[in-house]
């Protein structure tokens, strides 16, 4: 039996366990430190195992389309900031200031790997082309978002050094762990391909340590003092405009250009989602810490409505038999 389109899965439910258990017991001191060296060790693993993941005959098989994949990039990295900027007079009022820089974070982010995969795969979409698109905008994500923040979040006070200076430890903390598994999967890919379940739980609890240490931080801060209710309304609010946007505009600029069916599937798909997985490690490197819990938290919302407004497209996409 399946789980209904709109019940939150359980990472999501592990997520806001999560920072409940952060807001009641948030790690200080020597806990924190210990605590934040054993998330610096699961980042890095979570990445290395990305890279053993991903195969390169995927890759090649779809790198050779070319123009798909512009336009995701285009989508990821210059509509998603624009609208952003664009709509501030609108968004802005709805969520605080610190709201809103994470949700010009959140527009500054790469696309996910695999949910835009399964997605396009549900839905019937062109899946090489699929695992090309994110696993590139994943990679290019890795220079061109601590560019873009540098660019267009103005708030620098939250910035633990300039985001160009961030590159470096983003290349060492997420780049190469990521390289290092790629060259490694011919020995370790068949093992990785056939654990994939179970290391999912490395995946996923990398990002719920990541987490725990940022929203600890910005608890003791003070995060939900100054964070009201009506705010975090309003951040659904501007979530749901966001991905409204995205979804429609790939929709039409993939049709107006005359890519097919699969492809106009692939595009909107990888050009419309923003990855947990990457941006919750990319804001701790970024930003100062006591700022990152409130950083991330437009995008931990904007992973679950994502993830249940495309389930509903992919569902009705893939039971279609003409045109999207």
């Amino acid at each position: 039996m399946s789980r209904p389109l709109f019940v939150p899965d359980n990472f999501t439910l592990a997520l806001v366990v999560t920072v409940a258990l952060a807001s009641v017991l948030p790690c200080r001191g020597e806990t924190a430190v210990a605590v934040n060296a054993l998330t610096n060790v699961a980042v890095g693993l979570l990445f290395f195992l990305h890279g053993a993941k991903l195969s390169r005959e995927a890759v090649v098989a779809g790198a050779t389309h070319w123009r798909l994949h512009v336009l995701v990039l285009a989508s990821t990295f210059v509509l998603f900031p624009l609208l952003g900027l664009a709509a501030r007079p609108v968004l802005a009022p709805l969520v605080t200031p610190a709201l809103y820089m994470g949700i010009l974070f959140l527009c500054t982010l790469p696309s996910t790997v695999q949910s835009s995969i399964a997605f396009t795969s549900i839905a019937r979409g062109n899946v090489p082309a699929a695992v090309c698109a994110a696993s590139a905008s994943s990679l290019i994500g890795i220079f061109v978002t601590p560019a873009l923040v540098g660019l267009i979040v103005t708030n620098q006070a939250a910035a633990s050094r300039s985001a160009w200076h961030t590159v470096g430890d983003i290349v060492v903390q997420l780049l190469v762990p990521f390289v290092a598994g790629q060259v490694l999967r011919p020995f370790i890919g068949p093992w990785v391909d056939r654990n994939r379940r179970v290391l999912r739980f490395v995946d996923q609890g990398s990002i719920l340590l990541v987490v725990y240490t940022a929203f600890s931080e910005a608890v003791n801060e003070g995060l939900w003092h100054h964070v009201p209710l009506t705010a975090l309304a309003g951040l659904l609010v501007v979530n749901g405009v966001l991905l409204a946007a995205a979804l429609a505009v790939t929709a039409w600029v993939s049709k107006r250009l005359g890519f097919n069916r699969a492809d106009r599937i692939t595009i909107v798909f990888c050009g419309s989602k923003k990855s947990l997985a990457s941006g919750v490690p990319m804001a701790k490197v970024i930003f100062a810490s006591h700022a990152v819990g409130a950083i991330v938290l437009p995008l931990m919302l904007f992973h679950q409505i994502q993830l249940m407004v495309c389930a509903v497209l992919a569902q009705r996409w893939g039971a279609r038999t003409t045109d999207v």
